[in-house]
Parts: C-alpha cells; structure tokens; sequence
C-alpha cells in the first residue's frame, strides 16, 4: 500500500506506519496531524471503493462519533463567552426540558453522558428516517422522564447526545448546530467539515463500506438475552432500541437525505484535514484563530465520571475498560489510548479517531470508510503502528 501527501522532517515512520496499517484494508483512510499550529502529517490511502476511485486529499467523509467532538466545542464556545453555565439547569435554556423530573438535569450531566436520557423510550416511535426530524426528536426528549437519577450514574448517549446538546446551541445561539458550525468553525478556519452537507459538496464523498454481516433484530434480542438483560426493564428496552436503531442509521447513512440532514451525534462531514485543523485551534492559536480558550480547554478535558460507573440494569452492556469522559469530549483508556493521558478527543463508528494532545501541542486526525473497528475488542489495527511511530517522534 502507498501513502500519498507529505510528512515533515522526523516524521518519516508515520507515513511508512500508516501506509502499513492501509495495507489490510479495503476502503480508504487520510490521516493529519498539526504540531503547534503546523501541519507536519498529511496523507491518504486506499480506495473510495464504492465510487471506483482513489481517496485522496480532498475527498470527504462520514466522521460518525467524531461529530459529538464538534457539538461540545459549539456549546464550549458558548459557554466561555459567558452564554452557557456549565452547572446550570438544561431548562433554564430549554424551559420544556424540566417535564418528567428533569428539571434537575445540568449541562455538565448532558455533556458527560449523565442524564439518563441515553436513547427514546419505545413510545416515542423514534427509529431510522425519523431520526431526521429535529422537532419530533428534541419534543420526544423533552417529554420523556430520566432513566436513572440525574447525575448518579453514566451511559453513553450515542443518538440522544447530539440532540440533548444541539437544542441547547439553538435555543442559546439562534443557530443549529450546522448553521454554527459554518459560521464559527469552519468558516474562520477555511475547513471542509459540514454537519448538514450542501448538495454542492456530494460529489467529494466517499461512501462508508456497510459491514456485510448485521445482526437481525431477532439476532440483537438473543445477544440482549445471552448477556443476562431484563428485556422487560424499561432502560433495557430503550438500549435495544438504540442498538437497532444505531444499525439502521449504518445504511441509511449513506444516503443524500442522511448527509443533508442535521445529526450532531454522527453525521458530521469532513476530511482528516479539517478535522485535525479544528482540534488544534482548540489547544492553541492557528491563522490567528483559537477556538477554546485554556481555562476552556483545561475544563473539557477533566473526568467527569470518577466514582460512577453504568446504571445497574445496563451493567452487562459494559465492556472491558469502559468509556470516560470530560466534558463532550472521551478521554484515553485501553481501546483508545489516543497518544497518552492527557489526550482528549472522539472516536467514531468503525474506526474513525481525531484528539489533542496539549502537553505535546500536537492534534491528530484519522478518518476512514471502512467499518473495520468493532470499539470493543482493543484498538483499530490501522491506528497501532501510527500512533507508536508519532510518540516515537514526540518523546512520549
């Protein structure tokens, strides 16, 4: 497998190790990485293998998860020009959001995954296309009641996140998290990242390579069952629902109306460039541009979720090293070491990986189309030789 693009003085084994990583793979993959506000790492490999044509350094992609990392710097940079109060009430900006015993819930909660709200109750209908509409899907949150008590525990909310944090950037900015993201992020730092992509922009995607083999919904429920699940508690339904939900949005993702629509919990468009270009004007200043201030920065990165863990009936769905998070942000753990403790970032469904590194000044960008990381077993294969050869080159 060849590497095309640049590397700078040094950084010689990350190329050779990325290509390596690319040799295995059937899709394409672009990895970036800045230093201090200069780009040193820029390159792609492989195949955007739906269209029958090369990646390259200005094709785009699903970011998957890695958009929950664009979300939280929206509400960050609200919250530091003094619009958001992380410890303030969610209805104190949402005032519908208080219904069902969650007038309790804050900000902090939501960015860290605590609000028990971590998928739609099954009454809600919410599943596939309907995950499209923002007002059904925001009323449905709104109208719902927590699954555990605020705060006493946490659950990743992989659909719910983007919701639960983008109403509370509409309802304090005006904007949608896409119309922000244009006008505050990518705009003033030229990057091609989109949540909602222009039609003018299709023809630069590639296409994400669905996994051939999916569960069946009878197949899901069995796992649910072998793992000791009550499928008649209420969070466990609603977890299934998620988990087949988030199996639906595999293929849909691929389609026009996924990639025009708005879902800041996985359907950010962008290549490894931007990516990586964002993350370091969150730890430092870039074309005159600094995103996050250092008390921001400081503050997104510190756990939020010492002393908890999963809600006791979701307890088997946890896995080995669980997933710990700052504030919108996952921080290192053994599946995704990042570069080292410190680190602060998003992974994203089948392998995408973008994080900072502030003590190093370094932000990194992985994105990919093949669904190849199952974020469970260990880390994506592709990320190992790469990530060793960088810390290699940074003495860490």
């Amino acid at each position: 497998m060849r590497a095309e693009g640049t590397v700078g003085p040094g950084f010689g084994a990350v190329r050779d190790a990325f290509a390596e990583g690319q040799a295995q793979d059937e899709g394409g993959a672009q990895l970036c990485v800045y230093r201090y506000g200069r780009r040193v790492v820029d390159l792609w490999a492989g195949m955007d293998k739906l269209n029958g044509r090369p990646f390259n350094a200005d094709t785009i992609t699903v970011l998957m998860s890695c958009t929950k990392a664009v979300t939280a710097v929206c509400v960050h940079m609200l919250a530091q020009r003094g619009l958001i109060d992380y410890d303030a009430h969610v209805a104190r900006y949402w005032p519908e959001f208080a219904a069902k015993e969650k007038a309790s819930i804050t900000v902090r909660d939501i960015l860290a995954h605590r609000a028990g709200l971590m998928g739609f109750d099954e009454e809600a209908g919410i599943s596939g296309r309907t995950l499209f509409d923002w007002k059904r899907c925001t009323a449905a949150l709104a109208n719902m009641g927590p699954w555990w008590k605020p705060g006493s525990a946490y659950f990743y909310h992989a659909l719910t996140f983007g919701y639960l944090a983008g109403e509370l950037v509409r309802r304090v900015s005006g904007k949608t998290v896409g119309e922000f993201v244009d006008a505050e992020i990518a705009g003033p730092l030229k990057l091609d990242l989109w949540i909602g992509l222009p039609s003018e922009q299709e023809h630069r995607v590639a296409p994400h390579i669905v996994p051939a083999a999916q569960l069946t919904e009878e197949q899901s429920r069995a796992l649910f069952s072998s793992l000791g699940l009550d499928m008649n508690s209420r969070p466990v339904r609603a977890a299934f629902n998620m988990f087949t939900t988030g199996a639906e949005g595999l293929n849909l993702i691929n389609t026009r109306e996924a990639r025009a629509a708005e879902l800041p919990f996985g359907n950010g468009i962008a290549n490894a460039r931007a990516l990586a270009k964002m993350y370091a004007a969150c730890i430092g200043e870039i074309d005159g541009i600094r995103l996050l201030t250092r008390e921001t920065m400081e503050s997104a990165r510190v756990s939020q979720n010492e002393g908890l863990g999963a809600p006791a009936s979701l307890m088997p769905l946890v896995g080995p090293g669980p997933q710990r998070f700052g504030l919108g942000f996952e921080l290192p753990r053994a599946i995704e070491p990042m570069l080292s403790a410190g680190s602060f970032g998003h992974g994203g469904a089948g392998g995408r990986m973008a994080f900072a590194h502030p003590e190093s000044g370094t932000a990194v960008a992985y994105v990919c189309n093949s669904m190849l990381w199952d974020g469970v077993s260990g880390p994506d294969q592709r990320w190992l030789g790469w990530t060793k050869a960088l810390r290699d080159v940074l003495g860490i």
